[in-house]
């Protein structure tokens, strides 16, 4: 997926992309191979050629701001299958406040981790636990929980990002995440399946009015079933998104040339018999021509 990708190249957006793959340069070392890409002059070309082999080096040293810096935030999606089990899902819940954080959860596709507000809720601990991952997979988070937890702790988290949120508006998923799980067949625990999110800010203000632990284990559960769902949506997004940006394109594109080529097949096999009828009729006129000429 990655190295297929060319949006880390100078002025290279979707659009000029696509014609990059429609010339057959499918990946990075075709890009290199290639003596001309259509839209590049030689001298950009060759730029392209060390920014390339630059990405790659960045990329085997696991340079992550390098990566979220070169890469367009709105396709960092594709770091997601090179990082897929190294990435973190995170959410948070807040008090109704811009920047009032009561819960933060993290999983990491096997295990939750949970920071509360006046228990654990401390930026050492949660810049600690995020050292260990190379990506971060939130819903809305680049508008939402990112910048809530840069104002709440002064944290800046400099590495990959993939906001599914507009992952799935790109393959026509709109909604809010509880809209978008239904319509993928996604459950949750029933005890949160009608919990939203404004149910989250009335949980914590019960907990802290009455110290009733119920209340924060039912926000806990509810924000766990955000973090443990962004995975199989992030699955099936990324993935929906590759198929129809790149592999429906190459499919398409090697059908149509299968189509030509069968084309001029059928049209050489029609003109080859067309030749050899042509051949067969001269014969025949020059038998019959034989058989009526006058004997000497």
């Amino acid at each position: 997926m990655l190295r297929n990708s060319f949006v880390f190249l100078p002025k290279v957006r979707l659009a000029t992309e696509k014609k990059i793959w429609s010339q057959g340069v499918r990946d990075w070392n075709d890009f290199l191979d290639a003596k001309k890409v259509k839209g590049f002059s030689a001298a950009r070309k060759e730029a392209a050629h060390g920014k390339i082999k630059e990405f790659k080096r960045e990329l085997l040293d696991e340079n992550l701001n390098y990566l979220s810096k070169n890469i367009p935030l709105g396709e960092q999606w594709r770091l997601y299958d090179t990082f897929r089990d190294e990435a973190v899902f995170l959410d948070i819940e807040t008090n109704g406040y811009y920047g009032g954080i009561t819960v933060i959860g993290l999983y990491d596709g096997n295990d939750t981790k949970t920071f509360v507000r006046g228990y654990n809720l401390d930026k050492v601990l949660v810049e600690r636990a995020l050292e260990k991952y190379k990506m971060v997979v939130t819903f809305n988070g680049a508008s939402f929980d990112l910048p809530v937890i840069e104002r709440f702790f002064g944290l800046r988290i400099r590495k990959p990002h993939v906001d599914l949120r507009h992952v799935c508006a790109k393959i026509g998923l709109h909604g809010g995440l509880k809209s978008i799980e239904r319509q993928l067949g996604i459950h949750r625990a029933e005890e949160v399946a009608g919990v939203a999110g404004s149910d989250a800010v009335y949980l914590w203000e019960q907990f802290r009015a009455t110290k009733d632990p119920d209340y924060l284990n039912l926000l806990l559960k509810y924000n766990e079933e955000d973090i443990v769902n962004l995975k199989p949506l992030a699955d099936y997004a990324v993935r929906e998104l590759w198929r129809r940006t790149f592999i429906n394109r190459v499919r398409s594109e090697r059908i149509n040339e299968n189509d030509v080529c069968a084309r001029q097949e059928h049209d050489g096999s029609r003109n080859s018999g067309q030749r050899e009828e042509e051949v067969a009729q001269e014969n025949r006129h020059c038998h019959e021509h034989s058989v009526r000429a006058p004997h000497s």
